[in-house]
């Protein structure tokens, strides 16, 4: 039988993994700013789970990570938002937030004064 570490620490791969290929797989920027929120949350999960594993004593886990697991709650807050920002910014001023090469819009058919 596994115990709650071993399952946290197996969930903090799967979310690592998923993140990672929604990263490499999606090319609009909004997603990929997503599946990196995803690998940041695998990650997080992987430190309380080093934090539960490293409170064999009895007392609540090691501080350590669980300080670490708080601060980077924090600035994965904060370069979201920043990220995001940048992204609705990059909207506005090129009107297209797709990260593909620029494909030329098709060309309205030509309309004759005569068939008006």
């Amino acid at each position: 039988m596994t115990d709650a570490a071993t399952l946290f620490g197996l969930c903090a791969a799967v979310l690592v993994g998923l993140g990672l290929y929604g990263f490499i797989v999606n090319p609009q920027p909004l997603r990929k700013i997503i599946a990196f929120n995803v690998i940041g949350n695998g990650v997080f999960v992987l430190f309380g789970a080093v934090a539960h594993r490293g409170g064999a004593l009895g007392w609540g886990g090691d501080p350590v990570p669980q300080a670490l697991l708080i601060t980077g709650l924090v600035v994965a807050f904060c370069a979201s938002a920043l990220a995001v920002t940048l992204l609705l910014r990059l909207a506005e001023e090129a009107e297209s937030v797709t990260l593909a090469p620029d494909v030329p819009a098709p060309a309205e058919p030509a309309t004759d004064a005569r068939d008006a």
